[in-house]
Formats: structure tokens, sequence, C-alpha cells
């Protein structure tokens, strides 16, 4: 399906971008691993561009048109690009899986901010549950209750991303705390940009957030034990790899400002070791009510795109259409302004 060479591109990508995912990939078996590594390596060239670039419009842009080569069969000639269009073939991915990544990195082009805690999870639906879900096609999932367990996974990853960045991202200018938790702390955005402090208020905002990655958590636990046997320690290891960040942020008092949360290499073969306990356990136990839970509303467009990739879409492409607009309207602008310079 893919190049051997390419995908040994995409393994040293994820290994140098993502320890925690790496770790966890080792669990995975080769057939559900390896395109894995490619899509993550597609996701995380995307997100770097994005995230690292001078001009974030002209990234997302230039994503955009990546996507849209791969899925007519002509990816750009790039390891992680023609890795991405062999999976897609492959598995028949649902285009709208990616799209909704790339409309999460159209808002970070956009420096969008999120006033409530719904808003966060619609942007962490697009930059991690969609990963999840498109994790789920390449195992051949798609049953609608694991796939909302699987968005659960994501949003509380993501959840945990942010709650771990508090400081990176404020002396990046970032911020991707609710606003409206910050109003009600008594805390003034911009003065916490221009100089990032731990206080108490700031503690415990990332104590709440925490708080909801661990409700979600605790809700994708009920979907990992309806995926492939063996691919479930893989998946246990990826949500205790990341769950444990928010653990050692949990001990540094929830200051995410001057320290950075992390595990240690010893600690994550600890935690692939009791992934495989908690998979074995997973395949005995009862199914739980849990993994009927209804999904989150954020979400449900993924669910539904990867359950029933045979609907017509009901509008939600026009909104990555829109975002898109109006990115290019603000690259023509800049570089109208660079021109009149």
């Amino acid at each position: 399906m893919m190049d051997t060479r390419d995908l040994e591109h995409c393994r040293d990508a994820i290994r140098e971008g993502s320890y925690s995912f790496h770790a966890a990939s080792r669990l995975l078996p080769a057939r559900v691993r390896d395109p894995a590594l490619a899509l993550y390596a597609f996701c995380r060239v995307a997100d770097d561009e994005v995230d690292l670039g001078m001009n974030k419009p002209a990234a997302v842009l230039a994503l955009r048109d990546r996507l849209d080569l791969a899925y007519a069969g002509r990816p750009r000639n790039a390891p992680a690009d023609r890795a991405m269009a062999a999976l897609i073939e492959h598995y028949e991915m649902p285009r709208a899986l990616p799209e909704a990544l790339l409309e999460g990195l159209a808002w970070d082009g956009m420096e969008r901010r999120y006033a409530t805690l719904s808003q966060l999870r619609d942007y962490s639906a697009r930059v991690a549950a969609a990963v999840g879900v498109m994790m789920c096609v390449l195992m051949r999932v798609r049953e609608a209750q694991t796939l909302a367990r699987a968005c659960d996974l994501g949003v509380a990853m993501q959840l945990t991303n942010i709650a771990r960045d508090v400081g990176e991202d404020a002396r990046a200018g970032r911020l991707y705390l609710p606003t409206e938790w910050m109003d009600e702390a008594g805390i003034d955005v911009d003065a916490f940009l221009a100089d990032p402090h731990p206080t108490p208020a700031i503690r415990r905002i990332v104590k709440r957030l925490l708080a909801e990655a661990d409700r979600l958590y605790y809700r994708s636990e009920a979907g990992i034990g309806r995926l492939p046997l063996a691919a479930r320690p893989g998946i246990f290891a990826a949500r205790h790899c990341y769950d444990a960040i928010g653990q050692q942020l949990k001990r540094n008092g929830h200051d995410s400002v001057t320290t950075r949360a992390f595990t240690t290499r010893t600690q994550k073969m600890g935690l692939l070791g009791w992934s495989i306990i908690r998979a074995g356990a997973a395949t005995a136990l009862p199914q739980s009510a849990v993994y009927y839970a209804k999904p989150l509303d954020e979400v449900a467009f993924l669910v539904d795109a990867a359950a029933h990739p045979d609907r017509s879409r009901t509008g939600w492409g026009e909104s990555v259409l829109s975002v898109l607009s109006q990115l290019e309207a603000r690259d023509r602008e800049d570089e109208s302004l660079a021109g009149a310079v």
C-alpha cells in the first residue's frame, strides 16, 4: 500500500515529534501501526507548518491544496503526502475527517479564541477527535458508539495538551483557555498574555480543564474494548501516556506557566506494560453502559461522517469553505500591505 521509504520517513517524523504516540504505537499491530504512523506524520506536518510558520493563512491554504491532490490521487512529491494518498485510497477515508482537521488548523491560522468550554470542544473535535475517528477507520471500525468514545479520547487528549501548554502558548501570544472562565476569575486576558504568571486563579482554571479531560478519559475506555483485540493495548497506552501528563501537572500544583509537565522514558515503559494488562481486562469485562452515552454535541458530525459515509453533507462543508475564504482574503490583504510598503 505504501512505499517502505515513505513509511520509514513517517516513522522518523513521529519518533522526533510525538514521543507519547510513538511509544504507544509500538503496541499496535503492524497492519494498524503503519497507516497510523503515516496519518500522524501528515497531521504533524500540517500542524507544524501552521503553528511554526510565519504566514499562517498561506500555510493553511497550501495544506488545502495538498489535501486536494492527495484525494485526487496525485499527491505532492513528499513522503507524508504520498503515504496519506495511499491510505485514503486503501481505507476509503471520508474526506470530511481530514477536512475537519484542516478547519481546526484554519482556526489556529486566524488566531481564534474560545469563550466557552463548548467552543473549546468544537476546536478539539477538529484538531484531535477527527484524528481519533480516522484511527478507527484504519482499524475498520465504523460503529457509531465506538466512534463517539474515540472522540471522547481525542478531546480529552487535546484538553490535556492545552492545560500543559498554558505558559508556552501565552508567551507566543496564543490563548486556548475559555475566556469566560478567565472573566469569571477576574483575569484580564491581555495582561496575562503580556506577563503570564501561575496565579491561584490560573491554576484553578487549569485544574478545571483537567477535570473535564478526566471525565472524557473515563468515558473513552468503554469504547476501547470494542476495538480489534490486537489494537487495544496501543490505544490504552495512548490514553494513559497523555493522562500521565495531566497527573504530573496536578503534582506540579497545576502550574503550567513556569513548568512543563512531561513523562520520562521509564514512566512510558511502565505505562506500556500497564496498558497490556488493561487491554486484557477490557476483553473480559461486560460492556459498560457508558459505551452507549450520547456523543458530545461538538463531535456528532465526525461520528456521522465515519459511520455513514454515504450520507450527503448537511452544510458542514460550507463552514470549511467560509473559513478558507476568510483566510484567502486575509492573505491577499497581507500581500497588498507588503507591496505598499
